[in-house]
């Protein structure tokens, strides 16, 4: 994927600030698409935040995003704006499960 417009933001690259921001610039709606696409498939696993629930996310459907339990189990339907970043430890604890319920070759 090509993002021609992609730059450093010259005001804040020559700030005292210690991380410019990222001027992402134009693109095409198909361009945008692909990138809204990659965004999504990095989120793997999110916090359902009303409750504290961990969910590894299915997809979205009506404004809302699916999560199921990273074991299995049944899905649950969260707002967007209850979402929250999954921490590290939860996510490879989540992965590590996953992993030991695949069966083995003999």
């Amino acid at each position: 994927m090509v993002l021609p417009s992609l730059r450093v933001d010259p005001v804040t690259g020559a700030s005292d600030e210690p991380f410019a921001l990222v001027a992402l610039g134009r693109c095409n709606v198909g361009t945008a698409q692909k990138l809204t696409a990659v965004l999504r498939a990095c989120v793997e696993y999110a916090v359902d935040v009303r409750d504290g629930r961990l969910g590894q996310v299915m997809g979205r459907e009506g404004g809302l995003v699916q999560l199921r339990p990273p074991g299995g189990g049944r899905e649950w339907d969260c707002p967007p704006e209850s979402l929250g970043e999954a921490a590290p430890g939860d996510v490879l604890r989540a992965r590590v499960r996953r992993l030991n319920a695949e069966p083995r070759l003999p």
